[in-house]
């Protein structure tokens, strides 16, 4: 990997990161968007699921246009084109699929909304292979983790604004309560393509190094020889599919008695509180991207993620949700500070950490009921936080001129957010949505696995993974 010098990588980065703002801020529509078109579209809850479905197929299918096309052409697309040109084609490809969301409702077709979402999610999908190896590449790469729990943290800034302002636009308030109509969707997308435009157009325009690699393109797998990397594909497949099926069931879950017997409408704030886990775990890690003291680190270790959790609450007090029975979720939060503590910023050694405290936390809610089981699934939340840039990190080191290809297979592996929740959800039909939660114990265990198996992996080809992060500089 070749980056073209330039001394402000800071400011590289920060304009990187922005785009990853907007992913959080997305996903946050869609989350909105869904029970609209299962009303106005009169479907099934299967039917309706098939929108995340598409968005996450969409990922694998642009991952694997990429790859057959830079196979028939001989040329790696992405190296050729640079990773800054990559993201604003994926932004442009995004723009499309968010203008013809309008026709798209206004048609009735189903089938054409679902069509509408893939060609944004294959925008997405180029957006990220090109963009988290950058990210990795602005800087000595042994930080390259820190930098995208400092991107990750940011994506669910958006997240977290998303359905506030989703839901100024949609429905005019905060609370959410009154019906969209189909004027709204259409401005919803409008502002989302325009966002899209706007980012492109101030990516255009900064200076942003050029990342590239100068050795000869090898047709075929030649990533795949790599043994981290194909480990790591497991691992973003499983990450992303526990990461998702812990939520996408969690609804079920508390409609049963033992915990609770919430109704749909006064679930919001638990959902809330578990995507809101995964802001608190990756604004934590992303304290070790800036140059700070060793004790000015510890201290905001401490002090960041009780912050985001105030941050949390507010803006569930906003929406009107019950926050009163959320505090006792603070001792969540100081296991979540203890383990940084024990990673000491090493990606391989927090994974294994965070996998562990996962495996066991679900553990805890399969055994128990009641509040002590419902935040112990919560917080599988701030496991999952820190373990995308970890695996993405850990799985790209040492590929060089693969790096591109390896970026474009990792970024597949999200169809795991496709497979794992219906196979949660098959598992519940079987026996009970409460057992089913042993699929999000296998899923932690393997990550932890995963951490074990590619720092010996890693030092069989000369890399010795501590030591290079021990000299990060930190």
């Amino acid at each position: 990997m070749q980056t073209e010098t330039n001394k402000n990588y800071g400011t590289a980065l920060y304009t990187l990161i922005t785009v990853f703002f907007f992913w959080g801020f997305v996903a946050a529509s869609n989350g909105i968007f869904i029970p609209f078109c299962k009303t106005h579209f009169n479907l099934s809850q299967f039917e309706s699921q098939l929108i995340d479905f598409t968005f996450y197929g969409g990922y694998f299918i642009g991952s694997l246009i990429l790859y057959f096309a830079s196979q028939a052409t001989r040329v790696d697309i992405l190296n050729k084109i640079g990773y800054k040109k990559g993201i604003i084609y994926g932004l442009l490809i995004s723009v499309v699929g968010a203008l013809s969301i309008i026709p798209a409702v206004q048609s009735g077709s189903f089938a054409f909304i679902l069509t509408s979402f893939f060609v944004i999610a294959l925008g997405f999908s180029l957006q990220q292979t090109a963009a988290q190896p950058f990210v990795v590449a602005l800087g000595d790469p042994a930080g390259g983790a820190h930098r995208l729990n400092l991107a990750g943290g940011v994506n669910s800034f958006g997240t977290l604004l998303g359905p506030l302002i989703v839901s100024v636009v949609l429905f005019g308030s905060l609370s959410g309560q009154q019906e969209a109509s189909i004027e709204s969707i259409n401005n919803l997308y409008l502002i989302l393509a325009g966002i899209f435009i706007a980012v492109a157009i101030f990516f255009a325009i900064s200076k942003l190094p050029k990342v590239t690699s100068d050795e000869a393109f090898e047709p075929g797998l030649g990533a795949l020889k790599f043994p981290q990397l194909t480990w790591g594909m497991l691992a973003i497949f499983v990450y992303v599919g526990v990461e998702v099926t812990i939520q996408s069931n969690m609804g079920a879950l508390l409609q049963l008695p033992e915990f609770g017997a919430y109704d749909e409408a006064h679930i919001s704030q638990f959902i809330s509180l578990y995507w809101g886990s995964l802001m608190i775990g990756r604004w934590t890690g992303a304290i070790s991207a800036f140059k700070l003291s060793k004790s000015a680190k510890n201290v905001m270790t401490v002090l960041v993620p009780f912050i985001a959790f105030a941050l949390i609450m507010l803006v569930n007090y906003w929406r009107g949700n019950e926050v009163n029975n959320l505090y006792v979720y603070a001792v969540c939060i100081a296991i979540l500070v203890m383990g940084f503590f024990f990673g000491q910023e090493k990606p391989a050694k927090t994974l294994m950490v965070f996998g562990i405290l996962g495996a066991l936390a679900m553990l805890i809610g399969l055994l128990t009921t009641g509040q002590v089981a419902l935040f112990a699934f919560i917080s599988g939340g701030l496991c999952c936080s820190i373990m995308w840039p970890c695996i993405f990190a850990l799985s790209i080191t040492g590929l060089g001129k693969y790096t591109g290809q390896g970026s474009a297979f990792l970024i597949m592996m999200i169809l795991g957010g496709a497979i794992i929740p219906p196979l949660q959800g098959l598992l519940a039909d079987a026996t009970n949505i409460h057992f089913s939660y042993i699929i999000a114990v296998i899923c932690f265990a393997y990550l932890a696995f995963f951490a074990w198996k590619v720092k010996g992996e890693l030092k069989q080809q000369g890399i010795d993974v501590e030591q290079a992060e021990l000299n990060a500089g930190h």
